[in-house]
């Protein structure tokens, strides 16, 4: 996030950074076998649980670097402080939801590990709920505990329900398919072994309803009439399932209070992408950053005209409106909080929204300060030959954020498709996530190139971001490909490649970009994405991801020279200020 210098200034960033330090851990990257320890029950016939080896366990607790953050609140009013402390505790009951949204069998699933005699059952527990559950979402969602393989559905859909029975179910009971495909639906089995789509707010009452009653809670003491509006509004939606409005009075959201909660993304929803998962972001906005990115937002169309594909693939019927604000985090919820840390949202996700009002571009300064000092920069001399290393800058790291957020609401949404009006989100299914968080990357990168063009950032350090974006992809590559925007990353990975776009040093393994040739790989990759997403064809889509959804053997060499550097971070937030 760049001004022609630095829009995200270093001494803004630094002082943030030294209140987010956390001693390095190393962890080897050879990870034992899984080893079988017994469970505790007490019934003689109960199978033995396969458990994760310890050296396992610790390897992968290494990965994720806990940090206590502490952003600076003292200028709230005690007012303020009241509101933000009633919205932690709401951001809690997220978490409690989109716990039962991964596994509905949650809840008993960690008694059982805290019932077990294991050696390791401290450990367990804590990755257990550093994860949400048994998966490692670093290593393709393999369990650590038990055999059971994570359902492609999560808990939206019951775990012995094919793709095959649901599409058979619409086929032959076409009056349900718009509840069963919609985002804030569960799919259950009924008595007789059919399928019914359940209300979320029925589903998930039992915190929905208190939600709803802190919201209102806070509205009711903000003098703030944006926020009391939003939040009053939002305490409806968690009761009725229609966000709408709630949605329109979020992009109004004005005042220090920033906050997003409720039902949003969808990359938990692995079986098809239909359904949302809730989280919350309490933040803290930094009035003078938010300003000084205010420009940007006004260049949305002209970004739109720039990108290199036809004209008829270029989408001027979204809402070009898109605030921007810089924020520092001071509470997460729900799907914000186990695993891969955001450091950026771009929200809403309803398109009825974009079209009218634009998306508004969160950006999480500290979260991102936090992730530059410790991993990204650490990561450019196992990346980069040893005279490229040092160009990485970190005013772009948050200007590719930036971008990147600005990138989705940039190219297709609403769609024609064999003369019927629809969305690329519903004819790419489970494939969207990852083809989408892959166009925001490379389509960020394109149009902070297009900023230097138009001398709005220096040309002159062009090959300086051009290092700091290439080594990026490699910190998202180390999320896995199983994940959206690990996926999306080896796409980028696999094309520049294809391309030329770098050498790899045979005697170091070490990267040597060729920065002009990236530069036209970027421009040829964003028009591949966005064509792909305009025909909104699956088939295309899915043939698009397996060529390229994968990284050879040089990119993992260097991603397991990296045993000093955590993947990612653990940020530790106070319930109350």
């Amino acid at each position: 996030m760049t001004r022609s210098r630095s829009l995200f200034a270093s001494a803004c960033l630094a002082a943030l950074l030294a209140a987010c330090t956390s001693p390095a851990t190393d962890y080897p990257v050879d990870l034992n076998e899984p080893q079988i320890i017994p469970d505790a029950g007490p019934a003689p016939e109960q199978k033995a649980i396969p458990v994760a080896s310890h050296d396992h366990l610790v390897a992968m607790r290494a990965q994720i670097a806990k940090i206590d953050m502490a952003p600076d609140t003292s200028f709230l009013t005690p007012e303020e402080v009241q509101v933000v402390d009633l919205l932690n505790q709401a951001a809690n009951l997220m978490s409690e939801i989109y716990k039962h949204q991964v596994n509905a069998g949650t809840d008993e699933l960690r008694a059982e590990i805290a019932a077990t005699s294991s050696p390791d059952k401290d450990l367990l527990l804590n990755l257990y709920d550093l994860y949400y559950g048994p998966w490692d979402m670093l290593d393709h969602d393999k369990p650590f505990y038990g055999s059971e393989d994570r359902p492609a559905g999560a808990a939206f859909y019951p775990a012995d329900m094919s793709k095959e029975e649901f599409e058979g179910w619409i086929a032959a009971h076409p009056e349900d398919k718009e509840a069963f495909i919609s985002g804030y639906t569960v799919i259950e089995r009924t008595d007789d072994g059919g399928l019914k789509a359940v209300p979320y707010h029925e589903a998930y009452a039992e915190w929905l309803v208190p939600a709803a009653g802190l919201l209102r809670q806070a509205a009711a003491i903000t003098t703030n009439e944006s926020l009391k509006t939003f939040l009053t509004l939002r305490a409806d939606a968690f009761l009725s399932d229609d966000y709408f409005e709630s949605e329109m009075a979020w992009m109004d959201l004005d005042g220090p209070i920033e906050v997003a909660i409720g039902p949003y993304e969808v990359y938990t929803d692995g079986l098809y992408g239909y359904k949302t998962a809730f989280e919350a972001f309490v933040t803290i906005k930094d009035p003078a950053e938010s300003a000084a990115l205010d420009k940007y937002k006004g260049m949305l169309r002209d970004m739109e005209g720039n990108l290199p594909v036809p004209d008829s693939y270029k989408n001027f019927k979204r809402g070009f409106e898109s605030p921007i604000a810089v924020v520092n985090q001071v509470h997460g919820g729900g799907d914000n909080v186990p695993g891969v840390q955001t450091i950026a949202f771009n929200l809403p996700n309803d398109e009825r929204v974009r079209e009218a009002k634009g998306a508004k571009k969160v950006l999480l300064n500290n979260v991102m300060g936090a992730k530059f000092e410790r991993i990204l920069q650490p990561m450019a001399e196992h990346v980069l030959v040893d005279d490229q290393a040092p160009m990485l800058m970190q005013k772009y790291m948050g200007a590719e954020t930036l971008f990147h957020e600005l990138s989705h609401s940039l190219g297709p949404g609403t769609i024609t498709k064999n003369g019927e009006e629809t969305t690329v989100n519903a004819e790419l299914k489970e494939l969207y996530s990852s083809i989408e968080e892959g166009k925001a990357d490379v389509m960020g990168a394109w149009n902070i190139l297009y900023m230097m063009q138009r001398n709005e950032l220096p040309a002159a350090e062009k090959e300086n971001f051009l290092a700091t974006y290439f080594t990026g992809i490699f910190r998202a590559i180390r999320f896995g490909t199983g994940e959206a925007h690990g996926k999306g990353a080896a796409i980028q990975y696999s094309w520049y490649k294809e391309q030329g776009a770098f050498t790899v040093d045979k005697a170091t393994g070490k990267y040597r970009v060729d920065f002009a040739k990236l530069e036209e790989a970027i421009r040829s990759l964003t028009a591949k994405f966005v064509t792909i997403e305009g025909d909104g064809d699956y088939d295309t889509a899915k043939a698009f991801l397996d060529q390229y959804g994968q990284v050879d053997a040089a990119a993992e060499h260097v991603i397991g020279t990296m045993t000093d550097i955590p993947v990612d971070i653990q940020p530790v937030y106070k319930d109350k200020l």
